[in-house]
């Protein structure tokens, strides 16, 4: 049964930074896989932030790039995302995603693809 368990997640002013992490169990990191994360402000639908692949190619919306970075520690089965310069358009709750097909992450970013999900946690940016 794999589990993602996200964390990190806070209030900040504009101009700071957060970094996430997304605890993954019941997750074989040897073979092929794609990891993501994606995000949910009300009354929007889920977009997608970033994601990495097995190989640790990654991808980036134009929304975040230049100020997220997507990485992963494989040893200890641990996605991160940093999240610097923030602003006010960032808050939103902020999902992680897996699924064992590592074109999962050249699929443009849709949601529905992914087969496992975390709980999400909140990420609050004020002005």
């Amino acid at each position: 049964q794999v589990q993602l368990v996200e964390s990190g997640g806070g209030s900040v002013q504009a101009g700071g930074s957060l970094r996430l992490s997304c605890a993954a169990s019941g997750y074989t990191y040897s073979r092929n896989y794609c990891m993501a994360w994606f995000r949910q402000a009300p009354g929007n639908e889920r977009e997608g932030v970033a994601t990495i692949d097995s190989d640790g190619s990654t991808l980036y919306a134009e929304a975040v790039k230049g100020r997220f970075t997507i990485s992963k520690d494989n040893a200890k089965n641990i996605l991160y995302l940093q999240m610097n310069s923030l602003k006010h358009e960032d808050t939103a709750m902020y999902y992680c995603a897996a699924d064992s097909n590592i074109y999962r992450c050249y699929s443009g970013f849709r949601a529905f693809r992914f087969g496992y999900w975390g709980q999400g946690t909140q990420v609050t940016v004020s002005s």
